[in-house]
C-alpha cells in the first residue's frame, strides 16, 4: 500500500517527499522552503507526544546536513512558527529547514520575512486551490528524487 501523506488539510503527491521515518516526513515544496512534518496532523508543537517531537528534530537535523552539503551551504536555518499569530499559515507543525550560504540576506533575520511571505504565498495558492505556478509536479518531482538519492 502506497504512503498517504497530508499536510494540514491538503494531500501531498507522494512524489513531493523525499524522506521519511515511521514519524516523520521531508517534503520539496515551493522554494527555498522544505518543510520536515509529523506524519500526524498536529496543529501546535505542544501537542506532539516526545516521540514525535524526537523523531520531527532528529529527521530536521538529517535533512539539513544532506541539504547543507548537497546546496553547498555553510549553514542551516531551523524555523517553526507555531500558531497563526507566530506566522504559522499551514495548521500542521513544520519545520522549515533552509540551507544559508554567506550574503544570501543582507541583514540576516530578514530570512523571516521571506519565510512569512512564502507561507503566505503557500497559503493563497492553497486556499484558492490553484495550481502552483512556481514549479510544475514534474519539477518538484525530480527535485525530490534528487533529495531522496542522498538518503540511499
Amino acid at each position: 500500500m502506497e504512503a498517504s501523506y497530508k499536510f494540514g488539510p491538503y494531500k501531498i503527491d507522494t512524489r513531493e517527499v523525499f524522506h521519511s521515518t515511521p514519524l516523520s516526513y521531508a517534503m520539496v515544496n515551493l522554494r527555498p522552503l522544505l518543510p520536515v512534518c509529523p506524519k500526524r496532523e498536529v496543529k501546535r508543537f505542544a501537542d506532539l507526544s516526545s516521540d514525535e517531537t524526537s523523531d520531527l528534530w532528529v529527521t530536521a537535523k538529517e535533512v539539513g546536513v544532506r541539504l547543507e552539503q548537497y546546496h553547498k551551504a555553510s549553514s542551516l536555518t531551523f524555523a517553526i512558527q507555531d500558531g497563526p499569530q507566530a506566522g504559522q499559515t499551514v495548521p500542521h507543525v513544520h519545520i522549515h529547514v533552509i540551507p544559508r550560504k554567506k550574503g544570501d540576506f543582507e541583514k540576516n533575520d530578514e530570512i523571516y520575512d521571506a519565510i512569512d511571505v512564502k507561507e503566505r504565498e503557500l497559503k493563497e495558492k492553497l486556499d484558492l486551490d490553484i495550481e502552483r505556478k512556481d514549479r510544475t509536479m514534474d519539477e518538484m518531482a525530480h527535485e525530490a528524487n534528487e533529495y531522496r538519492a542522498l538518503f540511499s
